[in-house]
């Protein structure tokens, strides 16, 4: 795989990890019993007298639904059409086999003890999970080629009855997937808007993979965790500025104004210089636009996809523009080494891990923190 090839993937994994957006809906307690999520803006469950119905808002378009999802109670339950143009898939309350191509996905499942319904995965040789890596090379679960471009053949062979994709805006489908007859399940819960937004979605994936009452327990210890975290970063007097990436060739993507990301810096106590951004995606700048706005930054985060560790003199190497950012005269930049730190593979369900973390880097005083994602440069 080409050096391009890998800092897309790693570029793609950021933009699911920063991204968000759609504003939060009130169920109709008419159509049955709406479990209310208290995080999450993109998804409402109902739960009737003989089925459970998922609704998935697209994120990109206000007031309108990406996929409806119809889980009966039983087998002689037949739901009745819906004639409003939103894709409905009926998906039976069974031991599911599922191939997944997020890998944030298959690290959710490992933390609900579901990885026995893993069938296959997309992106293996990124996958860091060594029980993942286990499964596939004694042929537990297949290897279903890239995500971008999936073996057909290899996913119909393991005979999965769901697979679980990430959605994008006017992507037009899922080409020979959609013909496949295997139930996609749309994973939008990367558009939330805070980290414990997306967090909440484990209590889906619980509901499908039937282990709903797990999900709840470890969601209910994520938002107990977050919530005391926040708590004692606000608690700090100092605010550091911290600044995240770097360029990707000429562009700078950072996080918007209203990502999670832009959250999560918040709830450590600190300041993001791009906090009055109204985006909730990546935002593209060059490298002028971010010295503009962040050359003063007291602290500086970094995740790459290399063998070797990222250096200072590599830093500099790469764009003597680096030099003028506060944090690197300081020498407080840290960095997250993808290929070997599982950042995009936990901190999406456990964003509490995360937030420790930072809050460690922003207020080393406050409390202590291993380094499991990030690490100081040398």
């Amino acid at each position: 795989m080409g050096y391009m090839k890998k800092m897309f993937l790693l570029l793609f994994a950021t933009l699911l990890l920063v991204a968000c957006g759609g504003k939060q809906a009130k169920g109709q307690r008419s159509e049955g019993d709406t479990l209310h999520f208290k995080y999450a803006q993109n998804i409402v469950i109902i739960k009737q007298e003989r089925a459970v119905v998922v609704k998935i808002k697209n994120p990109w378009k206000k007031d309108a639904l990406l996929h409806r999802y119809v889980l009966p109670n039983d087998t002689s339950f037949s739901p009745s059409k819906v004639a409003d143009g939103v894709p409905t898939t009926v998906i039976p309350k069974v031991k599911h086999r599922a191939i997944v191509c997020p890998s944030t996905h298959v690290a959710l499942l490992e933390m609900l003890g579901a990885e026995q319904q893993l069938a296959g995965v997309c992106d293996l040789k990124y996958m860091i999970s060594p029980r993942v890596q286990f499964l596939a090379k004694t042929k537990k679960i297949a290897d279903c080629g890239e995500s971008m471009n999936p073996d057909i053949e290899k996913m119909m062979e393991t005979r999965a009855d769901l697979v679980l994709v990430s959605p994008f805006e006017n992507s037009g489908g899922y080409g020979k997937l959609d013909k496949t007859g295997i139930a996609i399940i749309e994973c939008a819960d990367y558009m939330e808007t805070s980290p414990l937004g997306r967090a909440e979605w484990m209590r889906f994936y619980g509901l499908l993979f039937g282990c709903e009452q797990k999900a709840d327990s470890l969601f209910a210890l994520v938002e107990k965790n977050y919530m005391e975290l926040s708590k004692t970063a606000k608690k700090q007097r100092e605010r550091p500025t911290i600044l995240t990436e770097k360029l990707t060739g000429s562009v700078w993507y950072v996080p918007g104004g209203h990502s999670t990301m832009a959250k999560m810096i918040a709830d450590v106590g600190a300041i993001y210089p791009f906090a009055d951004n109204e985006q909730s995606g990546s935002v593209a700048l060059p490298l002028e636009k971010v010295l503009e706005k962040a050359r003063t930054a007291d602290i500086w985060l970094i995740t790459y996809n290399a063998p070797q560790p990222l250096t200072y003199a590599q830093l500099q190497a790469e764009n003597k523009g680096y030099a003028m950012i506060k944090a690197f005269t300081k020498r407080n930049v840290y960095g997250c080494n993808a290929a070997i730190k599982p950042l995009f593979d936990e901190a999406p369900f456990r964003p509490d891990g995360l937030l420790r973390e930072l809050i460690h880097i922003a207020h080393p005083s406050a409390l202590s923190s291993e380094w499991r994602y990030y690490a100081p440069l040398n």
